[in-house]
């Protein structure tokens, strides 16, 4: 259990319909996403994470925060885990990029990978920063890790480690308070499990209080 990495995506937060294009806007958790970290902290609370670690942005220190049971000033911020930067798409809903920027979602869509919206990265930039940033934590082998980072990251850094091309990386499920799990071997780092809930991961966890038993 010592190399392993658990790579989660935050809890979730409000984007109400219309559905708007979210990066680093800097939302909270709503009460589903407390409610998620709070779910996942009784199968992962006890585990002896060495560091647990965030992107800088609210959602994801407040889900390590609530998982780990620590403060979250004690939760270390990783700059280059930060979610895409969406730049002058930030906040718009898909009718107003399309109004706004005619043209450029459909272009997007057919090449997801280097596509960057204007003023933002694409998503091979997003993996150029945040494969590093994992490996780099993965050489701390002194235990688990926790790491709490954003659907478009996540999907960038799964895709990478899988081989896979990052055209197809909305292919690779996300959910709210999803659980991957990343094993620091001689190779490098490795997918072992992606978007586990917590009550499905391989390891023996927390085990439910009296109260809880049915």
């Amino acid at each position: 259990m010592d190399h392993l990495i658990f790579l989660l995506r935050h809890g979730a937060i409000d984007n109400p319909p219309p559905r708007r294009f979210l990066g680093r806007s800097d939302l909270p958790l709503n009460a589903d996403g407390v409610r998620q970290a709070r779910d996942l902290a009784r199968w992962m609370g006890v585990l002896p994470f060495r560091r647990v670690c965030a992107s800088p942005l609210s959602r994801a220190v407040e889900t390590a925060a609530l998982v780990s049971g620590r403060p979250a000033a004690a939760i270390e911020r990783v700059e280059t885990l930060v979610e895409i930067d969406l730049g002058a798409w930030e906040g718009l809903s898909l009718a107003e990029v399309q109004v706004r920027f005619p043209g450029e979602y459909e272009q997007r869509g057919q090449d997801l990978a280097a596509y960057r919206t204007p003023g933002g990265e694409s998503f091979s930039e997003v993996a150029d920063r945040a494969c590093p940033a994992l490996a780099d934590l993965a050489r701390d082998r002194s235990g688990p890790l926790l790491v709490v980072a954003h659907m478009g990251v996540n999907r960038a850094v799964l895709s990478r480690l899988l081989g896979r091309p990052l055209a197809g990386l909305l292919d690779i499920p996300q959910a709210y308070a999803a659980v991957n799990v990343l094993c620091a071997g001689p190779q490098g780092l490795e997918v072992a499990a992606v978007n586990l809930r917590g009550e499905s991961l391989p390891i023996p966890l927390a085990q439910p209080e009296q109260g809880d038993r049915q």
